[in-house]
């Protein structure tokens, strides 16, 4: 892809309407190999970005779901043990046999230790989401998902990773990417992301489109539905998104609302539509009555 024009209708081949922002990041990411960091408000499309750059660029996605306490185990790489311990057994022989020639305890651990790269090798490695795409022939995208659920000792052990794309193993040494990734992580900005991972990666904000550009999000995705009830529709939810909620309804949830409204073949919104079907936009017992108030109030 030679321009940011490129990118953007890549994307929307693929089902995901970008603005010049989004473009532009794609494209200097792609350009630099530079990881993004993109944050907003759940539901806005920071996830769905990575998952449209994978199928529409035939990348293969690569996720790593995180969550408060997840370490390196999870994350980078981790040892088959059970493995490990089941060689052991079916090869008792032959390691009775390489101990007999030794004289002393000292020897046979020595011994030991100088076979021990066989059971620590590439063949008992389990590649948790990071390593596998690292080690991946083709190209993927490496989404960290929600990076904000994570530790500051999560993030201390993304530098490394993400500046030299490489993972040091202490058994097998520093293992290079085959293929650099193009890495997207996500946060919904429930805690500070630190000021050095932030050096590491271009930024973007991702907030609730305009109203214009989110019709064309639900008319891109449901090119069957009435303009006049995704206009309708749009505006609504945009009105419920100032009535301070506990979970505002985000982007995901306008395109449920929409294909809701087309399963129930309804053309206008009405105070009853809107109270049969409130339960896809709104989450929160507290938060129904005023989306319907607000339904009362707009569509009488």
């Amino acid at each position: 892809m030679k321009t940011e024009a490129d990118v953007r209708e890549l994307l929307r081949k693929g089902g995901y309407v970008a603005d010049d922002a989004i473009a532009t990041a794609v494209f200097l990411a792609l350009r630099m190999e530079k990881p993004i960091l993109i944050e907003g408000p759940p539901g806005v499309g920071k996830t769905g970005l990575a998952k449209t750059l994978s199928e529409s660029m035939k990348f293969p996605l690569v996720r790593l779901q995180c969550y408060e306490g997840i370490d390196e185990g999870k994350a980078l790489y981790d040892w088959e043990y059970g493995k490990q311990l089941l060689y052991t057994q079916m090869l008792r022989t032959q390691l009775d046999r390489h101990l007999c020639a030794t004289s002393d305890l000292r020897e046979a651990v020595e011994s030991l230790a100088s076979e021990e790269n066989l059971f620590f090798s590439e063949h008992f490695l389990v590649q948790r989401p990071i390593l596998r795409s690292f080690l991946s022939e083709q190209r993927s995208v490496l989404l960290i998902d929600e990076i904000d659920r994570s530790d500051d000792e999560f993030e201390a052990l993304l530098l490394e990773c993400l500046s030299d794309f490489q993972v040091s193993i202490p058994e097998l040494g520093v293992i290079e990417a085959k293929q650099k990734p193009l890495v997207i992580l996500t946060s919904n900005g429930t805690r500070m992301i630190s000021d050095a991972l932030r050096r590491r990666c271009l930024y973007m904000y991702i907030d609730y489109p305009e109203f214009e550009r989110e019709v064309e999000i639900v008319q891109t995705r449901f090119p069957d539905i009435c303009v006049e009830l995704a206009q309708q529709m749009v505006s609504f939810i945009r009105k419920v998104r100032s009535l301070n909620l506990r979970k505002p309804p985000s982007v995901s949830e306008t395109l449920d609302w929409a294909k809701v409204l087309m399963i129930l073949h309804i053309n206008k919104l009405t105070p009853t539509v809107v109270g049969n079907t409130v339960g896809v936009i709104s989450k929160h017992h507290a938060d129904l009555e005023k989306v319907n108030d607000l339904a009362r109030e707009e569509l009488e």
